[in-house]
């Protein structure tokens, strides 16, 4: 098994959260857990390692696209100018994930930094039936959207850390 499931941080004790809003960041939390758990004791070229040609998916690539896609969800909440992008142009986020322990230490900060943010701005918006943003998405959409994405990516992190080391989740 990956983890023991004694210390495993994504098993909590007691029942399963009250309420949509809470089992939403529930999940959200824990798949964030996962990705994070993906990437531990790797050096920043085995981070960095994509996965088979002609694909630039990395464990690193991945962090920084998180990241990435984070910051796009704000500007989905936003009735003002869109935030710029956090590494420049389409799939940067993967063509930068180079193995350098700078690139490795910038992308955790970014993506911390980019779930804290979009993790405050919607905390101003606990009606899941609200619609925000110049698109009008209701927040359970978009909340749905932030599970769906890093359950996707913890799926795709699976597989990249096999090749790496050949450690499978559970």
């Amino acid at each position: 098994m990956w983890a023991d499931p004694d210390d495993d941080p994504r098993n909590s004790e007691g029942p399963s959260p009250d309420g949509e809003l809470a089992t939403l960041q529930d999940f959200l939390t824990s798949y964030r857990k996962t990705l994070r758990m993906k990437c531990e004791g790797l050096d920043a070229e085995q981070l960095a390692r994509r996965s088979v040609p002609p694909s630039t998916m990395s464990l690193l690539g991945l962090v920084r696209h998180l990241a990435e896609v984070e910051r796009d969800w704000r500007n989905w909440i936003s009735e003002g100018d869109p935030l710029p992008k956090l590494y420049g142009e389409r799939d940067a986020d993967f063509e930068g994930a180079v193995a350098e322990q700078a690139v490795v230490d910038a992308a955790y900060s970014d993506l911390e930094r980019e779930q804290a943010a979009t993790d405050a701005a919607l905390a101003e918006h606990p009606d899941l039936g609200r619609r925000v943003g110049k698109d009008r998405i209701a927040v359970r959409e978009l909340m749905v959207h932030r599970v769906e994405e890093y359950a996707r990516h913890s799926g795709h992190a699976d597989l990249l850390r096999e090749r790496i080391d050949g450690r499978v989740g559970q």
